[in-house]
């Protein structure tokens, strides 16, 4: 069964590590929407995504309470993982069943009364567009990479448990294909939350959430205004993906390969 369709999600104030109310207006998200969540370790992103994965209704550490579509979500949402319109994918997920990767699809498939074999390929396409190491049917689902195992789950999570929202917590450190997986979501009209520290995945979001002290200290809204430097962080970030896919595929990196760097000498 399929996560019933939503028009927004609405996160309201909690309060800090000091007991101190949040400062921020109603953070409102929809279908498309793209935002980051950026700070210093231990500043309080996994505990943010965590209140919307939960859909906390002030029981949690934070106080923070989320509504769906402008209403406390029903029970059933909450507590039934096929009704729950939000999938969250971390850094630390684990698949711990010894299945191939047909096999794990094809009951995930079945799970959500949905019968086509089609999505097992579709999925399989999808989920290599993201990843460098390409990923094979046969393939256990315990001997997958990390970057393999997140990369299939995103994959999953767009296309056979079609959840409207994801929360992505820090999976650009397993090598995955960033900008791919952000144009996928645009297409698919997914809402996407990451937790990052990467600088070029927190530019292209269009909005950032700034933590600090267990607390949302600002939201940003940077329209227009970092279109020169996206463009041309890009270039970096593509050539640091090419250069980790000759180094994985043994190649020998020379000093024409590297673009010059102009490095400031500070007094």
């Amino acid at each position: 069964m399929r996560s019933e369709p939503f028009m927004e999600l609405t996160i309201l104030p909690g309060t800090n590590r000091c007991g101190e109310k949040e400062g921020f207006d109603p953070i409102v998200i929809r279908p498309g929407d793209t935002m980051s969540i950026v700070g210093p370790t231990g500043s309080g992103k996994s505990a943010f995504i965590n209140d919307i994965e939960v859909l906390a209704q002030e029981d949690t550490v934070t106080g923070r309470s989320i509504l769906v579509d402008g209403a406390e979500p029903p029970e059933e949402m909450v507590r039934d993982p096929a009704k729950k319109p939000i999938a969250l994918i971390s850094q630390n997920t684990r698949v711990i069943a010894d299945l191939t990767v047909e096999r794990f699809l094809s009951l995930h498939i079945k799970a959500r009364d949905t019968d086509t074999k089609q999505l097992i390929t579709q999925t399989l396409t999808l989920a290599n567009e993201f990843t460098g190491e390409k990923i094979a049917l046969p393939m256990r689902m315990t001997a997958l990479s990390g970057g393999q195992a997140r990369s299939l789950l995103i994959a999953d999570a767009i296309l056979i448990s079609q959840t409207p929202i994801l929360l992505l917590d820090e999976v650009e450190n397993a090598g995955i294909n960033k900008e791919r997986v952000i144009s996928c979501i645009r297409e698919y009209n997914k809402a996407v939350i990451f937790v990052t520290h990467d600088p070029y995945l927190s530019l292209m979001t269009n909005r950032r959430i700034v933590m600090r002290n267990g607390a949302v200290a600002a939201v940003l809204e940077p329209g227009n205004r970092e279109r020169s430097v996206i463009a041309k962080v890009s270039g970096m970030d593509a050539f640091l993906w090419d250069l980790r896919e000759r180094i994985r595929g043994g190649d020998l990196i020379q000093e024409r390969d590297v673009p010059a760097v102009k490095i400031g000498v500070q007094a």
